[in-house]
């Protein structure tokens, strides 16, 4: 039995330990707001934060999460009034949406580190997010909205 807190939630998942954290995100605890990308921890869209560090859940164990604070897309803020959320939807981001959670989880992971992120910095954190729709710009500018709303 692996014990876990997931958005400020306690919950004991009966799986294996190397079972991939996304899976029991999805699967055991039903959330399901973080996306199944590649598998291999290329494109960033299992993206979570495990301690508020962004964490690839396809390929991270959930014995690595045991003990630890984990955030989903879904406890950033369930009503979507997150200042990123809110950008993504000013900013019109998401084109088939497959990867905005992760791409979004990524964002945050930056914001709560760097409030005032260059052009430079957010190519470099959001690096390992890929958008196959390709609204890298408009992912750019969101962040920078968000993050002018999180300076306020």
């Amino acid at each position: 039995m692996i014990s876990l807190t997931v958005n400020g939630k306690a919950y004991k998942a009966d799986v294996a330990p190397d079972t991939p954290l996304l899976w029991v995100l999805r699967d055991t605890l039903g959330l399901t707001g973080t996306k199944y990308g590649c598998g291999i921890a290329q494109c960033g869209a299992c993206t979570v934060h495990v301690n508020g560090e962004p964490v690839r859940s396809c390929t991270a164990p959930v014995a690595q999460a045991a003990g630890k604070k984990v955030t989903t897309i879904e406890g950033l803020a369930r009503d979507g009034s997150h200042p990123l959320q809110k950008a993504w939807i000013a900013e019109e981001v998401p084109q088939c949406g497959y990867c905005q959670s992760g791409q979004i989880m990524s964002a945050a992971a930056l914001l709560a580190k760097n409030k005032s992120p260059s052009d430079a910095d957010i190519d470099r954190a959001m690096s390992g997010n890929i958008c196959r729709c390709g609204t890298y710009n408009r992912i750019r500018k969101a962040i920078h909205a968000a993050a002018a709303t999180m300076r306020r």
